[in-house]
């Protein structure tokens, strides 16, 4: 197996471009919303909305700004599928299409998806949607006909800021870490990282530096794999069954007992 690769993405030099949405789109051929561009959301300069089947990128702006706009930041943020170590999308899939590459990355095979949504609901980062052209999930696959080939994905070639950096799993984690220093020592005491060591989701080939809560980012605090809910579930589910035969009894005797 080849060395992990994934994504760190900085978001504080990201400046909302969105080369990356852009480049993402045209080499893997996604169409675009409406047949065009579209129109703004109404959140800030944000007119893709979401990651889902035909955007595999998204440029994230969140307003930070004081009711008198004397006073304020923009967050912007790439966002993107995050490959997580433990995917919750792999363990649900039925059809075995959701695989773990040689990169150690997660890619959904269009050819043996049947749709049916599964994975949908178990990812905890609402990445995979169904792509309206294909009937199948799709999300990003790191560009994974480009790594094969030795070329870094699209996205983080038509980056301008080097907000999105590519490479082995081990050297991003030292670059995050060594960008994180120099925020600390200028005084930024709210950034950290998110999802770059082994407590979310055994860690996400794709991490984040953030200076504000994940929350703020629209990134759940502490994500969960779909089978932490498969006990409490299937207990449900047996009293359930259990409730309906109870009824199912009754319903019978009260017929027969109409019937005589």
């Amino acid at each position: 197996m080849a060395e992990p690769m994934g994504f760190f993405t900085d978001t504080t030099v990201c400046i909302g471009c969105k080369a990356c949405e852009v480049a993402c789109k045209e080499w893997n051929q996604l169409p675009a919303r409406n047949g065009g561009i579209g129109t703004l959301s109404g959140n800030s300069y944000d007119n893709t909305g979401h990651l889902d089947g035909i955007h595999w990128r998204h440029v994230k702006f969140i307003e930070q700004f004081s009711p008198d706009r004397r006073d304020g930041r923009w967050l912007m943020m790439s966002d993107v599928c995050k490959h997580c170590v433990r995917a919750g999308c792999m363990e649900v899939c039925p059809t075995g299409a959701i695989i773990r590459t040689e990169f150690d990355t997660v890619v959904i095979q269009s050819d043996v998806c049947n749709g049916c949504r599964d994975c949908i609901a178990a990812c905890p980062f609402g990445v995979i949607d169904i792509n309206p052209v294909s009937g199948t999930a799709q999300k990003c696959t790191l560009c994974y006909d480009r790594m094969k080939v030795g070329l870094e994905p699209a996205c983080a070639k038509a980056c301008p800021t080097q907000s999105i950096n590519f490479g082995p799993i081990a050297d991003l984690k030292k670059l995050a870490q060594a960008r994180l220093g120099q925020l600390e020592q200028a005084g930024d005491k709210r950034a950290h990282l998110y999802g770059a060591d082994e407590t979310m989701l055994g860690g996400l080939n794709s991490f984040y530096l953030l200076v504000d809560e994940p929350e703020v980012y629209g990134l759940p605090p502490d994500p969960k794999l779909p089978s932490r809910n498969l006990k409490p579930s299937a207990l449900w589910s047996t009293l359930g069954a259990v409730a309906l035969a109870i009824l199912g009894v009754f319903s019978f005797r009260e017929r027969g007992a109409r019937d005589v």
